[in-house]
């Protein structure tokens, strides 16, 4: 019998930003959740610390959850989907970390930090049971402050739609709590899935979190992923 079990996730608040691979005057954000966001939230709930001896240690524990992330559009009264927009926030900023790692306290640079507005995605872990029960108890209880890539992007709702369980049951209660029938499948919303790096389709990001407190280029490693988009024959949803 498989001890594996399902653990369903709502990020839902007026702003998000999942960067990746942005530093210095342009933090992007991808357009989904990234792995390295999901893991970090997940890591400050449950006190995992950057500059803990055992950090490596525990998030690769954390890395045995596998991940898909769904795209869970608001809706308008004629239950139209209200699309997600981008935000750009324009900084001057002065006394500056270089490349080189030197602090120049004179120089001003302008930045550009880049957000999700509306957005809201589900989110569902798969992995060993008693790890999955572990986060669960975290979310209810961090012992940090959680967000969404950036601290100023704190939840609108809280993030756990239901304890741990089988799949099916845990993907009914997160379109339940998104304000859907329940009765829609997968296929019916655009979803990013994890591949290995040879199957069709698979993108590679590095958002696979290895040691928060690392050097810079030292602190992810690659992923594989394939996104895919809602069915053609499901958009009557």
């Amino acid at each position: 019998m498989s001890t594996d079990a399902c653990l369903g996730l709502l990020l839902d608040g007026p702003m998000q930003s999942w960067g990746h691979g942005s530093r210095f005057e342009r933090r992007t954000t991808a357009l989904h959740p990234t792995r390295s966001g999901i893991i970090g939230l997940i890591a400050a709930a449950t006190g995992i610390s950057k500059h803990g001896l055992d950090e490596a240690q525990r998030l690769e524990r954390l890395n045995e959850l596998q991940l898909v992330t769904f795209a869970l559009p608001r809706r308008g009264r004629q239950m139209e989907p209200l699309f997600m927009q981008r935000l750009v926030d324009y900084h001057t900023v002065t006394g500056i970390r270089r490349a080189s790692g030197k602090e120049d306290k004179d120089a001003t640079v302008q930045t550009y930090r880049h957000y999700l507005m509306d957005a809201r995605f589900g989110v569902l872990l798969t992995g060993p049971a008693a790890l999955l029960k572990e986060v669960a108890a975290a979310l209810l209880d961090p012992k940090w402050g959680i967000w969404f890539g950036r601290k100023c992007c704190l939840p609108a709702t809280p993030l756990m739609v239901a304890p741990p369980g089988e799949r099916a049951a845990t993907w009914r209660a997160l379109l339940g709590r998104a304000g859907y029938s329940g009765a829609e499948s997968e296929e019916q919303f655009d979803r990013v899935i994890e591949v290995g790096a040879a199957d069709s389709g698979a993108d590679m990001i590095e958002d696979a979190p290895v040691a928060f407190g690392a050097p810079i280029g030292q602190r992810h490693s690659p992923r594989w992923i394939r996104r895919v988009p809602q069915s053609t024959l499901s958009k009557s949803h």
